[in-house]
């Protein structure tokens, strides 16, 4: 049994439209979602052995405020990853680890939700989460699988899934 966790990067700031995708950071609601959602990854307990993460500047902020104890590997490919290159990082640089959280970006981290959960898992959980995956969200699966080599569709369930506006409805979608 391995564990992953998925973390969204916290919500990002487009008051700089001349920088690139790449380099933007967090606005001031995404740095209270990144603090809040690190609180929670604290409080609910999962030692992670590992941090994979994308380089871009809003994961890299949202680290910092969520687990700035845990020692990131950077990975470039982590940079709006599909499922494929998820599952390829995970297999390259899981090794022994028990519990793998990977910290990127959407479509790819709510795609490999549904990858990994077969129909017979579905559950309200899932389609809670199914529904929308926002910013600075925690997904956690357990992974009936020995080896981070074996992962593949179908094989996990999702155990844990926490949104910062579950921890602090203001934190909700914005309205006019």
């Amino acid at each position: 049994m391995k564990t992953l966790g998925l973390l969204r990067h916290a919500k990002s700031s487009w008051d700089d439209i001349d920088k690139r995708d790449f380099d933007r950071g967090l606005n001031d609601r995404g740095r209270r979602g990144a603090r809040l959602i690190g609180e929670h990854i604290a409080d609910y307990g999962i030692y992670w052995d590992t941090l994979l993460a994308s380089p871009a500047e809003r994961v890299r902020a949202t680290l910092e405020g969520a687990v700035p104890n845990l020692a990131p590997h950077w990975d470039e490919r982590l940079y709006l990853a599909s499922v494929e290159t998820i599952f390829d990082t995970l297999r390259e640089k899981g090794g022994d680890a028990d519990a793998v959280l990977i910290s990127g970006h959407n479509p790819g981290l709510q795609e490999v939700l549904f990858a990994l959960v077969s129909p017979s898992a579905e559950d309200a959980l899932f389609d809670s989460a199914a529904t929308k995956f926002p910013t600075g969200t925690l997904a956690v699966f357990e992974l009936d699988i020995g080896d981070w080599q074996d992962i593949a569709p179908d094989c996990g369930k999702l155990v844990h899934f926490k949104r910062p506006r579950d921890l602090d409805p203001e934190l909700g979608p914005e309205t006019a």
